[in-house]
């Protein structure tokens, strides 16, 4: 496999076949990531990833791809369609694929377009909320609005896609601390989305918002004020079926619960942990990690 850079992918996607269909990100401006620095923008082309296909092909019983970097989505219509058609001819076990987006690439897609690629195959859209405030959101140049996010949810969500969303406690700074919990709760529900991953930001050197916390002009909410961001997501959250976790290694209290069906007990584990202000219950700092 012609891997070109760093690869990420979500952590449920730990035993999926990569292709890399594309290097970088097609907006890569958010100022807390540091992710794609390196790798000018670019669409690879059907030649490229037909070769990685065969490869797979001959040594890979994957039954899940996912399709890297940060957002194969942008890829114009009919070519993703060859690569999705690619893939399910030659790797006719494969049950699953999977990729990143964002909301201006579900949005370029006219609800047909979506519908046909979710025909083709492709069954899973990651899309990173981070926050359902305005103001935050145009401070980490996320590139889309409350409404705009909302609306790509949706549209996804109508084609038939499984969406998975993440969002990051802590992004809004002391400042927005609350605000961005309250309004993030409200972006949740409106796009109801399948599974909810809740991040904890960790500002990483030589990014935007690292200048920032270093001008003095950003400050991370402490640990219990991130557990109460979180309370406050959850509590104002409202879900038709939705598997919500906080496990992920940035994260202080790892929590995994079904809601709405968990929720009042999921909400009375956190509270309990920020009424004792007990540290031993949390991950160590030295643990934490991207």
């Amino acid at each position: 496999m012609n891997y070109e850079g760093l690869i990420i992918r979500p952590p449920s996607e730990a035993y999926s076949l990569l292709l890399q269909v594309t290097v970088g990100c097609s907006h890569n401006r958010c100022t807390f990531c540091p992710t794609y620095k390196d790798k000018p923008f670019r669409i690879k082309s059907f030649a490229e990833i037909v070769t990685d296909i065969d490869e797979a092909s001959r040594y890979s019983r994957a039954q899940r791809v996912f399709l890297c970097d940060g957002d194969a989505l942008i890829i114009p219509q009919e070519r993703l369609i060859e690569i999705l058609l690619e893939i399910k001819t030659k790797m006719p076990q494969v049950e699953r694929i999977a990729t990143y987006a964002n909301a201006k690439s579900i949005l370029k897609k006219t609800p047909e377009q979506l519908q046909d690629l979710h025909r083709h195959g492709l069954s899973m859209i990651y899309l990173g909320i981070e926050s359902g405030n305005n103001e935050v959101l145009q401070a980490i140049q996320k590139g889309g609005d409350f409404d705009k996010i909302v609306s790509a949810g949706k549209r996804a969500k109508v084609a038939g896609f499984t969406l998975s969303v993440a969002v990051l406690l802590g992004i809004g700074g002391n400042e927005r601390s609350i605000p961005h919990a309250l309004d993030t709760a409200k972006i949740l529900s409106a796009i109801d989305p399948d599974f909810v991953g809740a991040l904890t930001l960790m500002v990483v050197p030589e990014t935007p918002l690292h200048e920032e916390l270093l001008q003095g002009r950003f400050s991370l909410p402490n640990t219990f004020g991130l557990l109460h961001e979180l309370e406050l997501m959850i509590a104002h959250s409202h879900f038709t079926s939705c598997f919500f976790t906080a496990n992920h290694a940035s994260n202080y209290l790892p929590i995994r619960a079904r809601l709405p069906h968990e929720k009042e007990k999921v909400l009375k584990l956190i509270r309990s942990v920020i009424a004792q202000r007990d540290k031993t219950v949390l991950r160590h700092e030295t643990m934490r990690a991207l």
